[in-house]
């Protein structure tokens, strides 16, 4: 009998002791996720079709946080630690950017840097002016989207080109859209302008925040610079029906740098 209860006694020092090294482990690996989400990659997937055609509803993208440094919207929550950035590198023109609602400070908005801060912006019968001067686009063969509820439509596309040499593509419905005739926009100096690349179809700085647009982005509200395209799946898969991750998957956007 002495010696059964010698044994039990020995094992509920042990068994203790792996629980707290698997208590350990987990906290260690949380931590470790934390510093690399806050200081390296976050993780973003696409709500909606208003960076189309570069970024698609469904697509699952990674962020550098690095990318502009940091500020108190590089941690969860966004705690109010501190203001402004730390290890500031402003974003260029032509970078896809995650950054929090000026309006709320929470939700987190994507789009693309168009104005810098001093930059003059203006919108005429669907053509970008950058600081008084067309940013020269040429035309691509048309597509055809689902503009909502299942209706097909046909879609302008073209490939702007900024004043730096870069490229992307861009997708329009018209030139008389309530978006394609606009005042200037002069950026305010630690401020940026961003527009999505669907033009007709973006609730963007073009957009009177007291309407529910985006308005100038302040620096301190840059989240990261957005870099690849990981996964992808089409807005009708869903973690519930199984099958729907392979069916509904696009495996040609995988691994997709972005530009």
């Amino acid at each position: 009998m002495s010696q059964t209860a010698h044994s039990a006694d020995t094992q509920k020092p042990s068994a203790a002791k792996e629980l707290v090294e698997i208590v350990k482990t987990v906290v260690y690996a949380l931590l470790i996720a934390l510093v690399l989400r806050v200081i390296f990659f976050q993780p973003f997937t696409i709500p909606s079709a208003s960076m189309e055609p570069n970024l698609y509803q469904g697509d699952y993208i990674i962020v550098s946080k690095f990318s502009y440094g940091y500020s108190r919207h590089s941690m969860p929550f966004s705690p109010p630690l501190f203001h402004g950035r730390i290890l500031m590198h402003g974003p260029q023109r032509g970078d896809i950017v995650v950054f929090k609602l000026p309006s709320d400070g929470h939700t987190d908005y994507i789009k693309r840097v168009i104005g810098l801060p001093g930059d003059r912006i203006q919108m005429k019968q669907g053509l970008l002016y950058l600081n008084d001067q067309q940013v020269p686009r040429e035309a691509l063969s048309p597509v055809k989207t689902d503009t909502g509820f299942g209706v097909m439509r046909e879609v302008a596309r073209f490939q702007e080109k900024l004043p730096s040499g870069r490229t992307y593509v861009t997708q329009d419905f018209g030139t008389d859209g309530e978006l394609d005739n606009t005042d200037v926009y002069v950026v305010p100096d630690g401020y940026y302008f961003m527009m999505g690349d669907n033009r007709d179809n973006s609730s963007d700085s073009r957009v009177n925040p007291a309407v529910g647009g985006v308005g100038y982005v302040p620096a301190e509200n840059l989240v990261g610079k957005a870099q690849i395209i990981l996964l992808s799946w089409k807005p009708d898969a869903t973690i519930f029906k199984p099958w729907t991750w392979v069916l509904d998957a696009r495996p040609s956007r995988f691994f997709k740098l972005l530009k």
